[in-house]
């Protein structure tokens, strides 16, 4: 495995014209959002049965799975505030060197700390549509869930207030395919220099992006990566906060 010093890194992101980020669960967890992959996670503590909260189908049938844990979820990320490392992509977007960020998260994060071109590719909570009518709803908050969940009457289910149907954030669900993938493709196709922040890699399509390039690839995940070995890829397995830390004071200058 080759690996990178913080200078290092610095030097790739002060050379390059064309930066582009993808990013896992593995951003966010220093925020207290916990990984669903991770020894607590969802698929690990079995506290939500990820087979019904998360499936398409399982959704029109009884939504009532899905709406406990976002309960609990948009509940827990109403306080929760973007990490040093998301306001880090802030600052190389402002600088000029970040194009893009490819996200696998559905937590906001990226956007509430100011990125502007962010693609989720299993979408997010910032907006919604009705299973029935199919009006949209866009620009939600996660305090709007807890609103909403919160005057439920019998069940935490969201209705639409124009037809009485489900409301399901637009989020991907088991089932579903992720959104703008080809938007995605098109994005690291064109860069010069690839950061895999916090991803394992083990979930498709997003592995299947790093695959695509062959820019100079940068990987931060704490843990095994699902990605080959090769001269032009660098693994750094430590905290993200910690790592881009140490590479931002040798871009002071620039940024």
């Amino acid at each position: 495995m080759y690996s990178l010093e913080p200078q290092k890194c610095a030097e790739l992101l002060n050379s390059s014209k064309s930066v582009v980020v993808l990013t896992g669960a593995g951003i966010s967890t220093s925020a207290g959002i916990p990984d669903f992959r991770g020894p607590q996670g969802l698929y690990v503590t079995r506290k939500y049965d990820p087979e019904k909260v998360f499936n398409i189908e399982w959704f029109q049938r009884e939504p009532k799975y899905f709406y406990e844990f976002t309960k609990d979820f948009t509940d827990c990320l109403k306080n929760i505030k973007p990490t040093f490392t998301h306001n880090y992509l802030i600052r190389l977007e402002q600088a000029g060197l970040l194009k893009g960020i490819i996200t696998q998260n559905i937590d906001i994060l990226h956007q509430a700390a100011g990125s502007k071109n962010v693609i989720e590719l299993h979408g997010s909570y910032s907006s919604a549509t009705c299973q029935t009518c199919k009006q949209q709803i866009k620009g939600l908050t996660y305090n709007w869930w807890c609103d909403k969940i919160a005057s439920s009457n019998s069940s935490p289910v969201v209705i639409c207030q124009k037809c009485g149907g489900y409301i399901k954030p637009d989020i991907v669900f088991f089932g579903e395919p992720v959104t703008a993938y080809e938007e995605a493709e098109l994005l690291i196709n064109k860069c010069d220099l690839l950061l895999v922040l916090g991803s394992s890699l083990n979930v498709t399509p997003a592995s299947i992006l790093p695959r695509l390039t062959s820019a100079t690839t940068v990987i931060v995940n704490k843990g095994e990566v699902s990605l080959q070995a090769s001269p032009q890829r660098y693994f750094i397995n430590e905290d993200l906060d910690v790592y881009f830390s140490k590479v931002s004071e040798h871009l002071k200058w620039k940024l």
